[in-house]
């Protein structure tokens, strides 16, 4: 199963995400399909996403993690 889920980057205090999909059964950091976007929580423009490709995803049956969707309905993807 694919999931649309955050995987981390940055160093201690200084968070950054990616948004990727991934095969549900791999790590959070580890080897991902393809890359949907960032999340940067701490700048000034927090997201950039790859719209059309995420809702690509979703039809193909891809599930949005909890925090991703609060993300997606915010910024109105989903």
């Amino acid at each position: 199963m694919v999931k649309i889920r955050l995987s981390r980057g940055g160093t201690k205090q200084t968070p950054h995400y990616r948004i990727v999909a991934i095969d549900s059964e791999r790590p959070r950091d580890g080897k991902f399909l393809e890359l949907l976007g960032t999340f940067d929580p701490r700048g000034k423009s927090p997201v950039r996403l790859k719209a059309d490709r995420i809702r690509h995803w979703i039809e193909k049956g891809a599930q949005p993690s909890q925090t991703l969707g609060q993300i997606l309905k915010r910024e109105k993807i989903v």
